[in-house]
């Protein structure tokens, strides 16, 4: 099950250059993640220090942010920070969330949360949430069709926000797959072989492989222990490649 991982020399030079190069496309979106992670930390943080819990109307304060970093980044479509259950004092779940439109401007995403009514009150269970909540590490979700937000087949990489030891939220950015297929698979197509990326879970984010369309999953290897490692492997004839600084892998057929 786990991967054999090798030296570097099991990838060849421009399978690297270009897992480089993917990694550098999505640093970019990364930077708004962590920029946004940044600024509810000082903010919780704030709160904590004058002896009481946050409310929604105190995220508010990550607006001023949150909306120039939406319109500097083409390839983000959504950006935010979401609070985990019990954070808030007066109301169980919230997401501060932002999004551009197709005119350039940026308007808040509306969600009832009442989970009396609303089918997306509990978004603890979803990847882009329970990857980072449980592992401590930042996360690439998706491709999947964004019900929650813009119905749009999207990824979302996210955060984790941790304040005093204890995990508050996440934050996050979607980016629209069709966005992220323009950046990555002119430099797939590259390649002399097929090839394809995967996120921890082995979950297909692009692909030049005909056999290995995005959404579906790449099942054998263990890419969760192949990103710990940071280091080339292989796995039944296919190479691996971590992609520099992001939890995707490169893999040729």
């Amino acid at each position: 099950m786990g991967v054999r991982s090798r030296l570097a020399a099991v990838a060849t030079e421009p399978e690297r250059r270009v897992a480089a190069q993917v990694g550098d496309a999505l640093e970019t979106v990364f930077e708004t993640v962590a920029a946004t992670r940044a600024d509810t930390t000082a903010l919780l943080h704030r709160v904590a220090a004058e002896g009481r819990r946050p409310v929604s109307r105190d995220l508010a304060a990550l607006r001023p942010g949150l909306h120039p970093r939406l319109a500097r980044q083409a390839i983000v479509s959504g950006a935010g920070f979401v609070a985990a259950p019990g954070l808030l004092a007066d109301v169980p779940a919230w997401l501060e969330w932002w999004q551009s439109g197709a005119d350039g401007a940026v308007r808040p995403l509306l969600l009832d949360l009442d989970p009396g009514r609303s089918a997306y009150s509990d978004y603890t269970y979803w990847e882009w949430f329970a990857l980072p909540r449980d592992t401590g590490r930042r996360a690439v979700a998706g491709p999947y069709v964004d019900y929650l937000c813009s119905a749009e087949y999207s990824l979302t990489v996210s955060e984790p926000v941790s304040v005093q030891g204890r995990f508050a939220g996440v934050a996050a950015a979607d980016v629209y797959l069709r966005h992220f297929e323009a950046a990555v698979l002119p430099l797939l197509r590259g390649l002399p072989r097929p090839a394809h990326l995967v996120n921890a879970h082995g979950r297909v984010a692009a692909s030049t492989d005909t056999a290995r369309l995005a959404g579906s999953l790449t099942r054998g290897p263990d890419f969760g222990e192949l990103l710990d490692t940071a280091r080339p492997g292989t796995h039944d004839g296919l190479r691996l490649v971590p992609c520099r600084g992001v939890p995707l892998v490169l893999v040729v057929a």
